[in-house]
């Protein structure tokens, strides 16, 4: 998000020689685990799109926090665009958990289990930010109240994490300890080969959305401006 960036067509190809690297290694090269065997592939894959989401609601706060300091609509729109790809994300995490949880658990989901619950909430939460900011007209208060509302939201961000590191082991392994990486071999590498194409790809969508939100403003102002 500075002033020097990777052009777009770059990231676009990054994005896909990556996500195709990692269904590769996901598929072909990880090894079968021991208790869900081939079915636990899909960890690879709801764990580094989990982190993907956390990071675009982030992102999307630290947004917000730009737009409330200096007041800059910029920041305001990239704070939008920002938790509108965390909930592409966030959709992604809750139908990757109903599967692994239907394959772990034998049910698409278990009210009991507080790091699906949580999750829910939180993506809810930033379900509620958009019927906030589309229920107010287009201005500063819009962007005022937007920026606060998302700023509360990463709050409960470090909640849905420790809820998913204190969920059962065989359900979310633990990828990173205090003491380093939990696994080794094929499965580390190709857990970082899928997180790092979820992130790419994040940033891909959302440099592409930006893009198309900033050129509509433009084209609007012209309009008036013309009128």
């Amino acid at each position: 998000m500075g002033r020097t960036r990777i052009p777009l067509p770059a990231l676009a190809v990054s994005s896909v020689v990556l996500v195709t690297t990692a269904l590769a290694f996901v598929f072909f090269v990880a090894p079968n685990d021991q208790s869900l065997g081939f079915s636990q592939r899909i960890f690879y894959f709801h764990v580094s799109i989990a982190f993907a989401a956390y990071a675009c609601f982030i992102c999307g706060a630290w947004q917000a926090l730009r737009h409330l300091w200096k007041r800059d609509p910029r920041a305001d729109l990239a704070s939008y665009v920002c938790v509108h790809q965390g909930l592409i994300f966030g959709t992604m995490v809750l139908i990757t958990g109903s599967i692994w949880a239907k394959v772990a658990w034998g049910r698409w989901w278990i009210w009991s289990e507080d790091e699906l619950v949580l999750f829910l909430v939180l993506y809810l939460f930033y379900c509620a930010y958009f019927m906030l900011r589309f229920s107010v007209d287009p201005g500063p208060q819009r962007a005022n109240l937007s920026a606060v509302y998302a700023l509360f939201g990463v709050v409960l961000i470090p909640v849905s994490f420790s809820a998913i590191r204190l969920a059962r082991a065989y359900f979310h392994p633990q990828v990173f300890t205090l003491h380093g990486p939990n696994f080794g071999g094929w499965i580390l590498v190709t857990y970082c080969m899928a997180q790092a194409a979820m992130l790419v790809l994040a940033y891909t969508l959302y440099r592409l959305e930006i893009g198309g939100k900033r050129l509509d403003v433009r084209l609007r102002r012209l309009r008036e401006a013309l009128a």
